[in-house]
C-alpha cells in the first residue's frame, strides 16, 4: 500500500493491526505516529480533536479497564492508498472494570460490547473518525439505566450549563474526508432496505431478510428472525417519526472467503416527536449517529449489526426537557 508501512498486507490489517498494537500492546506512544496532529473524532458523546487529546483518553480509558481486548471482527472498507481510504471496522470488546474513572469507582464488573469506528487513512495515519461505542450495553452491565446514566452524568459534569454537549450538527466539525464511499451493489442494496424502513415500508424485512437472520442491536441484544428486525427498526423510527433520515456515507464489498457485506453510516435529525423507545414524546431536537453492518447470503440479509447511543440520545432529551 503507497504510503503505508510495508508490515502491513492490506488496509484491514493495518486497521486490525494498529488497534490491537495502541490498546493491547500499551502501544499510545504510536498515536504520534497512526494519528494526525490535527484529527478529529466524533462520537455521540462529543467532538475531539487534536491527537494530543486522542492520547489523554486512551490513558483514561485504560486506566480503568486495564484488561481491555478488541477483537476485530471485520474491516469493510473503500478508497485506494494514493487518495486515502474508510474504513469501517467492526470490534467486540472484553473488559473488567478495575479502576476509578467516567463509569465510577471500580466495580470488578465484567463486560462484553461493540464498538464500530469509520476512519479515514492516508500516508500511514488516520486523520478523521467517527466512533460509536455501544454504551447501552456498558451501563447496563454496569447496573444502570441509560436514562439514569445519562442524568448522573450531567450532574457530575458540572450540571446542564457546564456538561461535555453531545454531538450535533451544530457543534460538528468538518475533518479532511470528503468521500460517500463506494457504488459497489450490495452497499446500494443495504441503503435501499434502510431507507424503505425508515420511509416506513416495513414489509421490506420478509421481503429481504433471510428468515433465520441473526441481529446485533443497540444494548447488547442479540436476536432471530423478522420479529427482531421489525422491533428494532419500528420502535426507534417510531420516536421521531418526523425527523430526516439520512444516508453520511455508504460501502459495498465483495472480498474472498466472505459474504457479500456492506456499512452504512447514517443518521436521524429532528424532533423526539412520537411513542417509540424512548418514551414520552418530548418535542426536543434529537440528532442520532448510528453505523450498520450487514452480510448477505442466498436467503437475503443474514446478518445485521447496528449501533448507536442511547445514552447520549437520553442526554439530549434531558437537558431539552429539564427533567432532570
Amino acid at each position: 500500500m503507497q504510503g503505508f508501512d510495508p508490515k502491513f498486507k492490506d488496509f484491514p490489517d493495518y486497521i486490525i493491526g494498529i488497534t490491537k498494537e495502541i490498546w493491547e500492546d500499551r502501544g499510545i506512544a504510536t498515536l504520534h505516529h497512526y494519528y494526525s496532529d490535527e484529527i478529529v473524532v466524533r462520537s455521540p458523546a462529543s467532538v475531539v480533536t487534536g491527537n494530543q487529546n486522542v492520547i489523554g483518553a486512551t490513558m483514561a480509558t485504560l486506566a480503568e479497564f486495564p484488561d481491555r481486548t478488541l477483537l476485530g471482527e471485520d474491516v469493510i472498507w473503500s478508497g485506494t492508498p494514493e487518495e486515502g481510504m474508510l474504513s469501517s471496522h467492526r470490534l467486540l470488546s472484553t473488559a473488567t472494570h478495575l479502576g476509578d474513572g467516567v463509569y465510577g469507582k471500580a466495580t470488578g464488573k465484567k463486560l462484553v460490547y461493540r464498538i464500530m469506528a469509520d476512519c479515514h487513512a492516508k500516508n500511514n495515519a488516520i486523520d478523521d473518525e467517527w466512533l460509536i461505542r455501544d454504551q447501552g450495553a456498558i451501563v447496563r452491565q454496569m447496573g444502570w439505566d441509560p436514562q439514569e446514566y445519562a442524568a448522573n452524568l450531567i450532574a457530575s459534569e458540572g450540571g446542564p450549563e457546564n456538561c461535555v454537549q453531545p454531538l450535533t450538527p451544530a457543534n460538528d466539525m468538518e475533518g479532511p474526508y470528503k468521500g460517500h464511499g463506494n457504488d459497489n451493489e450490495w452497499g446500494q442494496k443495504y441503503a435501499d432496505i434502510l431507507t424503505r424502513i425508515m420511509n416506513a415500508d416495513f414489509g421490506v424485512v420478509e421481503q429481504e431478510y433471510d428468515r433465520a437472520v441473526q441481529t446485533e442491536y443497540p444494548g447488547g441484544v442479540t436476536g432471530h428472525s423478522f420479529a427482531s428486525v421489525d422491533g428494532f427498526w419500528m420502535g426507534l423510527r417510531a420516536s421521531f417519526p418526523n425527523a430526516k433520515f439520512k444516508i453520511e456515507h455508504q460501502i459495498g464489498r465483495d472480498d474472498p472467503l466472505m459474504p457479500p457485506r456492506a456499512a452504512i453510516r447514517w443518521s436521524i435529525h429532528g424532533k423526539h416527536d412520537g411513542w417509540g423507545v424512548f418514551g414520552t414524546p418530548t418535542g426536543a431536537d434529537v440528532y442520532v449517529l448510528g453505523i450498520s453492518h450487514a452480510e448477505f447470503g442466498p436467503w437475503g440479509l443474514r446478518r445485521e449489526f447496528t449501533i448507536f447511543d442511547e445514552t447520549s440520545v437520553w442526554k439530549q432529551l434531558l437537558l431539552q426537557s429539564g427533567n432532570l
